[in-house]
């Protein structure tokens, strides 16, 4: 059965269970091709229980699951051909180098992506004869990327992509999301960090406790608990924060390295902060 026509995944009435816990419990939503989909909550939230059985690592208790058209349990090697995969936690041995994890993984493909160009993208060549004892968490986090698309995938799934990270390597993590994006691949992404989802994604599902309790744009989702507005904004120039302060209604101004965040009503500040 083909999907619906520019919907990638489609998930309706998702339950999977373990003994004494619903783990996921009756989720249904769609992601349209293009897209960068989050799926944020807090640990044990279901969220990697939910990506798995999209995956097909996981066989679902109950619900219909089509990704690309094709159902994950009957269709597991065709699909894996068009989905490229970044687990939460994976393993490989430390005295693998760089280069021959990439070289391992391509022979499991019919149209693997050239090894020195995959190197290149992801920012490694210079670790390419680095073994991974070496590397440092967002090497690691960069190689495990390149290894999900060494396939030339169609649609990319992220699992709790910068855990673990420092605030530079969890940044870089979100450009090379946003470049991946720029290649015309569909992302789907988990994360419990409501910045990285606000960053990063087109539209988010908020689950807990296995349910999805909200699902909408990061802004919409945001104007809806009436919370204070905020403008965003990098600059490599010295920030006049008292010229910001002084814009009516403004309460609070902050700026870390080269992002300044700005505080204030919903009406008016983006305005308000232009001018200034």
């Amino acid at each position: 059965m083909e999907s619906v026509s520019g919907v990638v995944i489609e998930v309706e009435d998702l339950v999977k269970t373990y003994p004494g816990i619903t783990a996921v419990n009756h989720i249904s939503f769609t992601v349209q091709q293009g897209e960068i989909f989050g799926m944020l909550g807090p640990n044990g939230a279901g969220k990697s229980t939910t990506i798995e059985c999209l995956e097909g690592v996981r066989q679902p208790d109950n619900g219909r699951i089509r990704i690309l058209g094709l159902d994950p349990k009957k269709d597991g090697f065709k699909l894996r051909e068009r989905i490229g995969i970044q687990f939460q936690s994976a393993a490989l041995p430390d005295r693998l180098k760089v280069w021959e994890a990439i070289d391992l993984f391509a022979t499991f493909y019919k149209r693997p992506l050239d090894c020195h160009q995959l190197l290149e993208t992801m920012q490694l060549t210079e670790k390419r004869d680095a073994y991974l004892a070496k590397l440092s968490g967002g090497q690691k986090q960069r190689l495990f990327i390149a290894l999900a698309l060494v396939n030339q995938p169609e649609l990319v799934f992220l699992d709790e992509l910068t855990t673990g990270l420092d605030p530079q390597a969890r940044r870089a993590m979100w450009s090379l999301v946003q470049e991946i994006r720029a290649q015309g691949k569909t992302i789907f992404l988990t994360t419990h960090f409501m910045e990285e989802a606000e960053r990063l994604c087109d539209r988010v599902a908020i689950i807990d406790y296995g349910q999805i309790i909200a699902l909408d744009t990061p802004q919409n989702l945001i104007n809806a608990l009436g919370s204070e507005n905020r403008v965003v904004f990098a600059t490599a120039q010295p920030v006049d924060a008292a010229a910001l302060e002084a814009i009516p209604g403004v309460h609070r101004v902050e700026q870390i390295r080269d992002r300044v965040v700005v505080y204030g009503p919903k009406d008016g500040l983006v305005g308000g902060v232009v001018n200034a």
